[in-house]
């Protein structure tokens, strides 16, 4: 590992064939992010990993790393764009904070609080979007959804089951399951799917276990999402 490059003035060393994000993280380094998951193909579909290189904007997590590359990321100008795009999905879907069984371990909410994030600034969508209880062990709540995709590759990659896709277009696109009547009952999704542990939000919920843990012993009330490692432990422990 004898090639390097910088972040914000930091020498950064990388294997060939690593992303930016990847190495960074490798580093120390957070990054914000919302649909990067270290096991799947990242797709770049949030941009909250956006940086400057070379004085072109790119997403961090498709982004190969090459020797002497100058990233800029923990600037004034990107985490205020990055800002802008929390924002957006804040507005984009139902996100009440204070009523969700996820708060303290919902990485919107916390990359919001990283980045500073004091109100949606724009007006609310208010879509109105189904839940889904049919399941015994799983609620769905698809008004939190930020179509991240996670739950999708989760299920097509590691389980097999293809439960999850992505339906419409533009605007329109939006979350549903893969059974004839749209319910997840009536698929073979389990507990111990991947894909029922990697939603970033509040979307597909463990019944029965929503306030288990008090609000304010959380794992992003206990510490910041910049924390290295915070991300992946949230999700193993989620």
């Amino acid at each position: 590992m004898s090639q390097t490059f910088t972040i914000d003035g930091r020498v950064i060393p990388f294997e060939v064939g690593q992303t930016v994000m990847q190495a960074a993280s490798q580093a120390g380094i957070y990054i914000p992010h919302l649909c990067y998951h270290p096991a799947f193909k990242p797709n770049g579909s949030c941009k909250l990993c956006t940086v400057k290189v070379n004085g072109r904007q790119s997403a961090s997590c498709t982004l190969r790393a090459q020797s002497g590359m100058v990233v800029e990321s923990d600037t004034e100008e990107i985490n205020a764009e990055r800002r802008m795009l929390t924002q957006m999905l804040f507005v984009e879907g139902n996100h009440f904070c204070p009523s969700c069984e996820k708060s303290g371990n919902c990485q919107l909410q916390a990359t919001a609080y990283h980045l500073g994030m004091m109100s949606p600034h724009f007006d609310h969508f208010f879509p109105d979007r189904a839940v889904d209880a049919s399941h015994p062990d799983i609620l769905l709540d698809f008004n939190r959804c930020i179509l991240c995709s996670l739950c999708v590759q989760a299920s097509r990659e590691v389980d097999k089951k293809q439960v999850f896709a992505l339906s419409g277009r533009g605007i329109g696109t939006h979350l549903i399951i893969n059974a004839r009547s749209g319910r997840l009952a009536d698929t073979d999704f389990s507990l111990a799917d991947k894909a029922a542990q990697v939603c970033p939000v509040g979307v597909i919920l463990k019944k029965r276990t929503g306030f288990a843990v008090p609000i304010g012993q959380r794992t992003y009330d206990q510490q910041p999402i910049s924390v290295p490692g915070k991300v992946a432990e949230e999700i193993r422990h989620d």
